[in-house]
């Protein structure tokens, strides 16, 4: 599980990577986070501020900032984006409604210089409702493909079930392997 894929990002016990979740209110960003950190998801509140969970074990840590998306907090998202080692943004893809919003917000995100060349992982979460939109027509509408600055991949995933969300992780470690390389 999460065990093995921190130690395959860390090739020194002495190393820590940062990595920051963001999205929009009611992505399912703090559901994701629960279920990286092997917790409990069925009861699970609005993040008015952050949640961080670092996971030590063996030497190694990860450290994840899962940060608010309501409106009022996206203005200081950029305060918690130096030193990012990677890029997690979470869709609801079944709030059909907000894909223009949330593609806005990860387009500014993307400029920011702190995020330059960092690797961008984007969840398309929700994945077991019915209304959900398939990941490949988020990334149309996200024009990930015109982002040639960073590696990027769409995960389709349900954060409640952990459906897809281990396919994310094999991603994050195999970009944080190439750039050892």
């Amino acid at each position: 599980g999460l065990l093995s894929i921190i130690q395959s990002l860390k090739g020194s016990p002495e190393q820590e990577l940062c990595i920051v979740l963001l999205g929009l209110d009611n992505a399912g960003k703090t559901t994701l986070l629960k279920r990286l950190a092997s917790e409990e998801v069925s009861t699970i509140t609005p993040t008015l501020g952050f949640n961080i969970k670092s996971i030590h074990s063996q030497g190694f840590k990860l450290n994840v900032w899962d940060i608010g998306g309501q409106r009022s907090i996206r203005p200081y998202w950029k305060k918690y984006l130096s030193s990012t080692d990677l890029l997690i943004y979470v869709i609801d893809s079944a709030d059909q409604k907000r894909f223009e919003e949330t593609g806005q917000e990860l387009a500014e995100l993307t400029k920011e210089e702190s995020l330059t060349g960092v690797p961008l992982l984007v969840f398309a979460n929700k994945q077991d409702l019915v209304t959900a939109a398939p990941a490949a027509e988020i990334a149309e509408g996200l024009s990930l493909h015109t982002y040639r600055d960073r590696e990027w991949q769409i995960q389709a995933c349900s954060a409640l079930s952990g459906e897809g969300v281990q396919d994310g992780m094999n991603w994050i470690s195999s970009q944080i392997m190439n750039r050892r390389k």
